[in-house]
């Protein structure tokens, strides 16, 4: 069994594969793209970081995607619903990156709300967290247009804790197409 594909406004949303280790290296390998969070040293880090929220599926029905711009059929990205496979006591969350060349034009919001439409309207979660780092301002407000609040700061992390409920939720109209 395998994580569901989805298709948003511009993006396909599907597992990952195989192919997707080079572009989402050339992402996640860049200490620029990657300042406020994991930055992977080696393209064998980042096939492994896929693989072990990949195989969180098994164990929760849901992992993040791969994010393919439809238009350019180019994979700009990762990310979604997915317990963090080194502490997964930290509930559920919705993580992602996208390509610096497509920063500001909307992605990371398409993503996070299809990962929200999978959690309160076809899983019935309580509610969702997410983890950053306060300085990074625009991914805060990706978090804030989707609903989140913030909770906390977490020390051990340093990154403030964010979380959404259904009631909270502001994408509730979003209607998400499983392919």
């Amino acid at each position: 069994m395998r994580c569901p594909t989805r298709r948003t406004a511009r993006l396909l949303l599907r597992a990952p594969e195989a192919d997707d280790v080079d572009p989402l290296f050339a992402i996640q390998g860049d200490p620029s793209a990657m300042r406020f969070t994991y930055c992977a040293p080696s393209r064998a880090a980042t096939a492994a970081f896929v693989e072990s929220y990949a195989a969180r599926f098994a164990l929760d029905g849901f992992a993040p995607w791969t994010a393919v711009l439809v238009a350019e059929d180019r994979v700009v990205g990762w990310g979604g619903l997915n317990r963090d496979p080194t502490d997964p006591s930290w509930g559920v969350e919705v993580t992602y990156f996208v390509h610096p060349s497509y920063w500001g034009r909307g992605l990371a919001t398409e993503l996070v709300e299809e990962a929200l439409a999978l959690a309160f309207a076809e899983f019935r979660l309580p509610e969702v967290h997410a983890f950053a780092r306060p300085e990074n301002r625009p991914s805060i407000r990706v978090l804030e247009k989707a609903g989140f609040v913030r909770v906390r700061f977490v020390e051990a992390l340093e990154r403030d804790e964010l979380r959404v409920d259904a009631r909270g939720w502001r994408g509730a109209g979003v209607a998400s197409r499983e392919t």
